[in-house]
């Protein structure tokens, strides 16, 4: 379980793993004296507290909690796409298992104290450099993940490999945009989960957590 979190708007949220969620459901509904349950959003029976379930990234078309279970028991594939200016890392994952993945570092100068001239220099160069960076983490994401899109891998990869269900990002939201504005990830749009991963510069140990926590189960709690 992740600590909660502050929500846009009101509430918190929580972030369970799969394998906790069924004893976090007990205690919801112990510390209520019970609840009612009206799809994915429980509502405590003493205080009318809530509980809104929001199925982990390629899980589709649940519409209660006892599916919500079932669809949990198998997770499905996903491809993740972490980035910032100076790396990026892709992977593809099942359950926990980055079974394919790449990691490159990328060279972005920083901010300099220079003025006038020298400045707008750097900030060409800078600026340049993070297009670059943008364009090679671009290559990665289309030889890594492309070959898994439903539809293209059982051409590309073998009949036994299985495609990726969703895509998850994660580091700086400008950078990720960037990078899939390539056309030639236009396939993986449609795939795209909104919710961001928050993470450190992309390593392989930082794609391997990440592994982990987008199968979390996010709960939004009011109040």
């Amino acid at each position: 379980m992740r600590g909660a979190r502050p929500a846009a708007g009101g509430g918190r949220w929580v972030e369970i793993s799969p394998e906790r969620i069924r004893g976090w459901l007990d205690g919801f509904y112990g510390r209520h004296d019970g609840a009612s349950e009206d799809g994915l959003t429980l509502t405590g029976a003493s205080n009318g507290d809530t509980a809104t379930l929001l199925p982990p990234p390629g899980i589709e078309g649940v519409t209660d909690v006892d599916g919500l279970l079932t669809a949990l028991i198998r997770p499905p594939r996903i491809g993740l796409l972490l980035a910032r200016k100076g790396a990026v890392a892709v992977g593809v994952v099942d359950g926990t298992v980055v079974v394919v993945s790449k990691v490159e570092r990328h060279y972005v100068q920083g901010r300099t104290a220079a003025g006038g001239q020298s400045q707008q220099r750097y900030a060409r160069r800078r600026d340049n450099q993070a297009t670059a960076a943008a364009g090679r983490a671009a290559d990665i994401v289309a030889r890594v993940l492309l070959p898994y899109v439903p539809g293209a891998a059982t051409q590309q990869v073998g009949a036994g490999e299985e495609p990726i269900n969703a895509l998850v990002c994660g580091g700086d939201r400008l950078m990720v945009d960037t990078v899939l504005a390539d056309q030639r990830l236009a396939p993986l749009l449609p795939l795209r989960h909104p919710h961001l991963l928050e993470c450190p510069e992309p390593r392989l140990a930082v794609l391997q957590d990440a592994a982990v926590t987008a199968r979390r189960v996010r709960i939004h709690l009011v109040p």
